[in-house]
């Protein structure tokens, strides 16, 4: 319909025709059949149809906080000959609502004009939302705003999550932000600087200066690194590697701060970096002892950030001693022509001492890197002491007692595997087990034979294939070679000292079970008695044996566990101040940080503008590894020394009052910095209330049966917007009111019209009343049968009950009979005598509004599930996720404002994982059209409603379902059945579906379905609901 129509149309009187017509298409369009509010917005238009079109199809602005609500009615008219109908309080009075007047101050046709065009100006700039911004809604200015004192976060401007983890983990380094915020040159310096690695630097350090003062002094929620990222842009860009890798920048950063900073250690001691005060804050030295094809050799090197190797290591301490000692270095080796072994010693520890632990590794058969998931422990507190130089002769001896524990760790558990897993066919058992097999069958009697007492005897049963006992005790008894795996996993299984020598008791074994067992066929009491004596006692003496050997290496696994407990070794404590951690692969993914914040004494964790309260527990989950695609990347520990100058001293608020500090020991120029841009942010907190306040709120529409007038006399905007909110809710109800109607026949034909009215008026509140107070049901929700219902469930005021359900009986609508039309003249009448004193008209329309918002709210809910129910998961996820988000607006206001925010999560969550599967399965099909379809799902539906979900107060539930899609999408990385072409558009995929924090978040809102009657709605709300319990498919026409 759109493309039929013309771009501007005249509304002078020789074109009512052509009116007719555009009204008509504005109505297939919007949906709406309020001809004088169409009418209205094609003035405010000023005849620009598609101008008009946004006004109405536009979300509604965000209404401020309504008023204190009225205490009691002040309508003092009372409806004549009749008596009062029953209030919430007391239902022998009420003081009935006679009058309620027009809206105030209709606006001008030139302020039409302007709220219009600035409307449409705000609009065409919309086509690029913050995140947080959904669907045309912008955030309320209080949520750009810092909360006290709480660390600021940063904002992702493109695939630059690497940047905000980095400097957010030194920024809370209490003397690297001094370094920083100090960094001074002289002019003379800065002028004779030439060369452009030395003008970058310092521009560099300008903008990191005034970054880190905004993340001091800012008043807002996150800053902006747009300017220092400008810097770096040059450096770093890559049309192959989008997104860079934190090692790389971390390396970079710290070289260029060194060389930042040696300019100022220049100018009194030109070229002596151990003055650099980077150098001594981040860079340490390392000696390195080896032996190299007979030759000795030694050397000292300087390290910033410390390498380690992930594969094959469990912990942090086993990867520093990997990279440790490399090959053989002991003398007797030596001299046997070793070619190659080392040993490296820490000389000098650096304050900040960071670990890169690298999880890529090149995989030369696909040609690309690939991450390394496994799992990798590292502690809270790291004693460095057993890496030194100074203790190397005391750790040599430790490490060769470490060796020989270590190697006879290996023989007994050779000795105890044989025990184990005893046998040379592919199936082994424990060889206690085996005997008591053997055990049970010489003791069970043949079939013919009558249960002896024997038959209740214990049994053991066992999880693997029933074995052929027999066979297995007549074949040779040798060791079995094993891998190292299975060695690993055997001790594990049998690391409980008891686990495999007792015995479990089972019941009594019935006379029929006993006689299916295979038993001897002749033994005599003498063979019987010999064999049980033997099998008995050798049974005994393996177990001791057992046991023995498991007690042996229990002692030797404490020992290696003490090994450096010594305490003369846990001198030099270095305490985790931040972990970086990446979730994906490894060529995409997202950055965040845990940092441990010493004034409060807590872990934070940093994701880009998100800086959220977290603990270990949520560090071990996101960082060891091994359960998903994240992982620690880097890990930054710092000395005692570095930990105690963060804690603080004060016992209250230390870290506000040092940021204060800090804020006030600023330059003039930094000072005034800040100042200009919290001056900045008042300035946009203001214009936003203008554009809020500007804005044309969206109403539910009114079909009409006739054409309102279309003069220019009509009602403004503004005006007519609480009329059709309040007519259409009348219009729902007027089946209702029309039964009310038709049950004051006798008053009418007795007392007149207004009796009528008045018993009409009574009996219909109380029956409203009545049904406002009936205990809810799963199946039943009373609010959608009647807009009142709603309003007195959530104590609306009674002028606004009263005046909305007056104006239930002026509905034009209603004009079925002469009876009809007289109480509707009556109540039209007494509507118009209601004046601003009786009722606060703002306050009526947020009630309406309100009321509007949920019945939408729960025909997208009702339409979402019955479209889910039967399987139609794209359509039903728009439904559903309009539905979270409008319901989220009312349950603000009360938790009876809106539906059950958790089913509309629960069914959301279940259409995300059920469409999840169909993208993923038609993207692996690898045929053209299906992958197309498959990326259409994700990039149109998936991707947009995970990052909606993915706010500050997410659920577990969604944050797991959130992690099990991503998961999902990364397995399919470095498959080889996946052909180049694919592995490049998932590349392209996933940085959108990992990093989401500037994601434009828009969805296509979904078609309009009204109900033509409150019973229709009813109806569906209750098959939908008991269909969800009953899991059968609900069709509703």
């Amino acid at each position: 319909a759109s493309a039929e129509l013309q771009p501007r149309a005249g509304l002078g009187p020789q074109h009512q025709e052509d009116c007719q017509v555009l009204l008509n298409q504005m109505k297939e369009i919007t949906g709406i059949q309020d001809s004088a509010f169409l009418l209205a917005a094609l003035k405010a238009a000023d005849g620009d149809l598609m101008e008009a079109v946004t006004f109405l199809t536009e979300d509604p602005a965000p209404e401020p906080a309504q008023g204190p609500a009225w205490e009691g009615s002040t309508v003092s008219k009372q409806l004549p000959q009749g008596d009062a109908a029953p209030t919430p309080h007391n239902q022998d009075n009420l003081c009935t609502a006679n009058t309620v007047r027009p809206l105030e101050s209709p606006k001008t046709p030139a302020a039409e004009r302007d709220a219009a065009e600035s409307h449409s100006a705000e609009n065409k700039n919309r086509s690029k939302r913050k995140r947080c911004e959904v669907w045309g809604e912008n955030p309320k200015q209080n949520d750009w705003r810092r909360a006290g004192d709480w660390p600021v976060g940063m904002k992702n401007i493109g695939n630059t999550c690497w940047f905000s983890a980095v400097i957010q983990s030194l920024f809370q380094l209490p003397e690297f932000r001094r370094l920083v915020l100090g960094y001074s040159l002289p002019q003379n310096v800065l002028e004779s600087c030439c060369s452009h690695t030395g003008k970058r630097n310092i521009a560099f350090m300008q903008e990191l200066q005034c970054l880190f003062a905004l993340m001091l002094g800012t008043w807002r929620k996150f800053v902006d690194p747009s300017a220092a990222l400008e810097v770096l842009r040059d450096v770093f860009r890559s049309s192959e590697q989008p997104q860079q890798d934190v090692s790389e920048f971390t390396h970079k950063l710290l070289d260029w701060l060194e060389d930042a900073f040696q300019l100022t250690v220049n100018v009194t001691n030109s070229g002596d970096k151990s003055e650099n005060p980077m150098v001594q804050l981040f860079y340490g030295t390392f000696l390195t002892e080896g032996v190299h094809e007979g030759n000795t050799f030694s050397k000292i090197e300087t390290f910033g950030q410390y390498p380690l190797q992930v594969n094959g290591y469990r912990n942090l301490t086993e990867c520093l001693e990997g990279a440790m000692v490399e090959g053989e270095m002991d003398e007797a080796a030596a001299s046997q022509s070793v070619k190659y072994g080392q040993e490296r010693w820490f000389t000098k520890l650096p304050p900040v001492l960071t670990f890169e632990l690298s999880r890529f590794e090149f995989n030369q058969s696909l040609g690309q890197p690939e991450k390394i998931h496994t799992k990798l422990e590292f502690p809270q507190t790291m004693y460095m002491d057993r890496y030194l130089y100074c203790n190397k002769d005391l750790i040599q001896m430790k490490r060769e007692e470490m060796k020989r524990l270590k190697e006879k760790m290996v023989t007994l558990q050779q000795k105890l595997e044989r025990y184990m897993q005893y046998g040379s066919g592919p199936a082994r058992f424990p060889l206690p087990d085996m005997l008591q097999y053997v055990l049970e069958f010489i003791a069970t009697k043949p079939a013919v034979a009558v249960p002896s007492a024997q038959s209740s005897q214990t049994t053991l049963q066992h999880s693997q294939a029933k074995p052929h006992v027999l066979d297995v005790l007549s074949q040779p008894n040798g060791s079995v070679k094993r891998s190292k795996k299975e060695d690993e996993a055997f001790f594990v299984a049998n690391s409980s000292p008891q686990q495999n020598s007792s015995v479990e008791l089972q019941a009594p074994v019935s006379a029929a079970e006993l006689s299916e067992r295979p038993a001897p066929h002749v033994v005599s009491e003498e063979e019987l008695n010999l064999v049980q004596t033997c099998l008995q006692r050798w049974r005994n003496e393996i177990e001791q044996d057992v046991q023995d050997l498991k007690e042996s290496i229990a002692r030797i696994n404490l020992s290696i566990e003490q090994m450096y407990c010594d305490p003369l070794l846990q001198q030099v404590p270095y305490h985790l101040h931040a972990v970086l951690v990446h979730e994906g692969q490894a060529n995409a993914g997202h950055y965040w940080a845990f940092i441990y914040d010493q004034p409060r004494k807590r872990w934070l964790k940093y994701n880009d503008i998100s800086v959220t309260e977290s603990s270990w527990e949520e560090l071990e989950r996101e960082s060891f590894g091994g359960l998903r695609n994240a992982s620690a990347y880097c890990l930054m520990y710092i000395s005692d020394q570095v930990s105690r100058a963060g804690a603080g001293t004060e016992p209250q608020g230390p870290e506000a009052r040092q940021f204060q500090k800090e804020v006030e020991a600023l330059s003039p120029e930094l000072r005034h910095y800040i100042q200009e841009d919290n001056w900045r942010l008042e300035q946009e907190a203001e214009e936003w209330d203008e554009e809020q306040s500007c804005k044309i709120p969206q109403m539910e529409p009114a079909p009409t049966s006739e054409l309102q007038d279309l003069s220019s006399e009509s009602e403004p905007v503004c005006e007519q917007s609480v009329h059709s909110l309040s007519s259409e809710h009348a219009r729902i109800a007027k089946e209702q009111t029309a039964k009310a109607i038709a049950n004051t026949a006798d008053a009418y034909e007795k007392n007149g019209v207004e009796a009528a009215l008045c018993k009409a008026f009574r009996e219909e509140y109380s029956r409203l009343y009545l049904l406002s107070k009936e205990t809810p049901t799963p199946q039943n929700d009373a609010r959608l049968q009647h807009v009142l219902i709603y309003f007195l469930q959530n104590n609306a005021p009674q002028q606004v009950v009263e005046r909305t359900l007056l104006e239930q009986f002026a509905d034009k609508n209603l004009s079925y009979d002469e009876r009809s039309i007289s109480i509707m003249k009556v109540a039209r009448a007494k509507l118009s005598e209601i004046g601003p004193e009786d009722v606060d008209m703002e306050e009526y329309k947020r009630w309406h509004e309100d009321y509007s918002l949920f019945r939408k709210v729960s025909i997208y809910l009702l339409t979402g599930l019955e479209l889910y129910q039967n399987r139609k998961y794209q359509e039903s996820l728009t439904y559903l996720v309009y539905a979270y988000q409008s319901n989220t607006k009312l349950l603000l206001k009360g938790t009876n404002r809106g539906v059950s925010e958790s089913l509309i999560a629960l069914y959301r969550r279940k259409c995300l994982l059920k469409l999840n599967e169909v993208a993923a399965s038609l993207f692996v099909s690898c045929e053209e059209a299906h992958v197309s379809e498959g990326v259409s799902i994700l990039n149109e539906l998936i991707i947009p409603c995970m990052h909606l979900m993915n706010n500050f107060e997410i659920s577990k539930e969604d944050l797991d379902a959130i992690e099990v899609m991503r998961n999902r999408w990364c397995s399919y990385l470095g498959r080889e059945d996946m052909d180049a072409k694919l592995q490049m558009k998932l590349g392209e995929l996933l940085p959108r579906l990992l990093d989401g924090s500037t994601e434009v978040i828009v969805l296509k809102e979904p078609p309009k379905i009204r109900p033509n009657s409150p019973y229709d709605l009813c109806s569906r709300f209750a098959a939908v609901m008991e269909s969800i319990h009953g899991a059968s498919a609900v069709t509703v026409k």
